[in-house]
């Protein structure tokens, strides 16, 4: 089986390469990393790295040639905030720079990486695409209000993936393409916004991972295009 996680040097990410490596140990695994290369080598030094900018469409391209056939496409990357601007509370705070790159990075990896590895999944028996989404990307489950330019990338990203199990069922019926909601996460794109998360709701990396991978590990066919949470339960879109 080989494995492609996409934003691997990220928290998330980076978890998800540990958990699958232990729990799949015959996986060959690839994972990109956008500017530093991840320094803790550790359990993850047989992890294949490859630079890339999921953004730009030719750089996900030459990943697509470098990794080769591939049974799982894993999307681990996403943005919630930079160090100048926080989530919106009000329609009045709405910044088109941020919302726009926002969307870019919560969106544009999924459609880029769907394009251009659609081809490296024919002759696998367990295809999977998967792309951590979030609860607060519901349409249905929005009772807060807030946070318009996340909310509105992940109902986008859930859109896409929703679109794409539609194209698979002609082109690759024996694939599974799913949004997951991790979870809150200890991670820095969390940790401003942990302070009235309940302890036991607020999970580590590892943890959340672990889940995420036993929910990937029991997928079929017949459950592509559809929201899960960590737990396996199902979110309305």
């Amino acid at each position: 089986m080989k494995i492609l996680i996409a934003g691997g040097s990220g928290g998330i990410g980076h978890a998800l390469v540990e958990v699958i490596q232990q729990e799949i140990p015959e996986a060959e695994i690839h994972a990109t990393f956008f500017q530093s290369s991840p320094k803790d080598k550790g359990q993850i030094n047989s992890v294949v790295w490859h630079r890339a900018d999921l953004t730009d469409v030719e750089s996900v391209s030459q990943l697509s040639l470098e990794v080769g056939p591939v049974d799982w496409v894993i999307n681990a990357i996403g943005m919630l905030h930079t160090q100048d601007h926080r989530p919106e509370k009000s329609v009045t705070q709405i910044e088109p720079e941020f919302f726009f790159k926002t969307v870019e990075v919560n969106v544009l990896p999924s459609l880029l990486l769907a394009r251009c590895f659609q081809n490296n999944f024919k002759g696998s028996q367990s295809a999977r695409f998967i792309a951590l989404s979030a609860r607060v990307g519901s349409i249905e489950d929005n009772r807060l209000g807030g946070w318009y330019s996340y909310r509105a990338s992940k109902a986008a990203l859930n859109m896409v993936l929703k679109t794409l199990s539609n194209e698979w069922r002609r082109i690759q019926p024996d694939g599974c393409v799913v949004a997951i909601h991790p979870g809150t996460v200890d991670t820095r794109l969390s940790e401003p916004f942990q302070k009235n998360v309940p302890p036991e709701k607020l999970f580590s990396a590892s943890h959340s991972a672990y889940q995420m991978l036993q929910v990937i590990l029991r997928l079929n066919s017949d459950q592509s295009g559809q929201f899960l949470a960590y737990d396996g339960s199902f979110i309305p879109w």
